[in-house]
């Protein structure tokens, strides 16, 4: 099989980066949307499980027939909204389950229609680029300020991650994942996880449909992981050279109405399980779609694809994966998410302040997403765009068609 050929431990290990990040840096916010609409055991449970396939599928499956980094999320910044509005509103489970139904709707549509693609392929490849900086810079100052905590575990991951650029490039961040996790066990760094073994058992959960869910619930959860979520992912996609405008090599890139329609339709078919809204990951792919990931960008789907089959894995065992996974001290999960992204945070920045005439465009976009303002509710990677765009569209003022650069 072509994938195994093409399959190296770097993208292996990228995929395997992508969960660690992924799951820990998240999930407990994931527990707390679902206790808030009073989520039993088992349905917390079957709320990994859905959430694990869901997004198993739509990163494994595309990825293996487009032979292209598909890299798919759950909606971080939707759990922190249901977490929320669960609680002010005492709406019940299957009040919830029927907010991501409509929810999944709504996205289903956007993909369908292709609106949200044919507005991102009017975006600048420097504003794209500034979103995608603006983004991951927060995950690389943070693999800094984690050595406030923890300092010998950072300097020696550091260390071995410069020594490892410098002799092993391919292999700088899976070797310093490695020398992490021995250096944690041998201080006994690890912390106590509860892990229950057995596998996950899927719990049905018939909707509800009401009002006042689908205007404190499903509406804002569409929201934000359009504008939080897809928009950055479509954003890294971009600027990564996997975009249908700029994929690399010339062929087709990712098609991204497809994806989308897809994390609908998944979504829509999983919310009575608890898949409460997925999307196109940012963080994550930025991982698996660099230069770390391997060096050759027709093989970095090999670590997309790691990557789903591990979250799958996840569905399947629950909590018990979750559990230990989130055993991994906070400093080495801000680290090596830190050090992981440190190629394409560079290479973003590189794209955007290259042209002169958008540069300050994309400079207002980096910092007003790195800012992490949030304004109704609406993320700061949102905002960013809105801020870029205008700052572009002043500068386009007075100027004729052939006084403005190409896009």
């Amino acid at each position: 099989m072509q994938f195994f050929k093409d399959l190296s431990p770097s993208a292996f290990a990228a995929g395997f980066v992508a969960v660690l990040v992924g799951f820990t840096s998240s999930v407990a916010i994931v527990f707390q949307a679902a206790l808030a609409f009073g989520a039993t055991q088992e349905q917390i449970t079957s709320w990994m499980w859905a959430l694990g396939w869901g997004m198993g599928l739509c990163t494994a499956v595309p990825s293996l027939i487009l032979r292209k980094p598909v890299m798919v999320a759950w909606s971080t910044p939707g759990a922190a909204v249901l977490a929320t509005a669960g609680l002010a509103g005492g709406f019940s489970m299957a009040e919830a389950v029927g907010a991501f139904m409509l929810c999944a709707a709504l996205i289903t549509l956007c993909g369908v229609t292709g609106w949200f693609e044919r507005a991102m392929n009017h975006l600048p490849i420097a504003i794209a680029s500034g979103l995608l900086a603006g983004v991951l810079a927060r995950f690389g100052l943070q693999a800094f300020t984690a050595a406030q905590s923890n300092l010998p575990l950072v300097l020696v991951m550091l260390a071995t991650y410069l020594l490892g650029k410098r002799f092993a490039t391919r292999y700088a961040v899976p070797l310093t994942l490695f020398v992490a996790t021995i250096f944690v066990a041998a201080t006994a760094g690890f912390t106590g996880a509860a892990v229950q073994f057995g596998l996950a058992i899927p719990v049905f959960t018939a909707p509800q449909f009401t009002w006042a869910a689908a205007v404190s619930l499903a509406l804002p959860l569409f929201v934000v992981t359009m504008a939080s979520q897809n928009l950055p992912g479509v954003a890294t996609i971009q600027a990564s050279g996997f975009g249908d405008r700029r994929a690399e090599g010339g062929d087709a890139g990712i098609p991204v109405s497809k994806v989308i329609t897809l994390t609908g339709v998944v979504t829509l078919l999983l919310a009575p399980f608890g898949a409460f809204a997925l999307n196109l990951a940012a963080i994550t792919a930025a991982i698996c779609m660099g230069r770390e990931a391997h060096p050759e960008p027709a093989r970095r789907y090999t670590a997309a694809v790691s990557c789903g089959l591990m979250y799958m894995l996840i569905g399947i065992f629950g909590t018990a994966i979750t559990g230990a996974l989130t055993a991994f001290p906070k400093e080495l999960i801000a680290a090596i998410a830190g050090l992981a992204l440190l190629g394409t945070i560079g290479s973003a920045l590189a794209t955007a302040l290259k042209d002169e005439f958008h540069r300050e465009a994309a400079l207002i976009t980096f910092l007003v997403t790195l800012s992490g303002v949030v304004l109704g509710g609406v993320g700061s990677a949102f905002w960013g765009v809105v801020a870029g765009a205008l700052a572009l569209g002043v500068q386009r003022m007075g100027r004729s068609h052939f006084d403005l650069p190409p896009r």
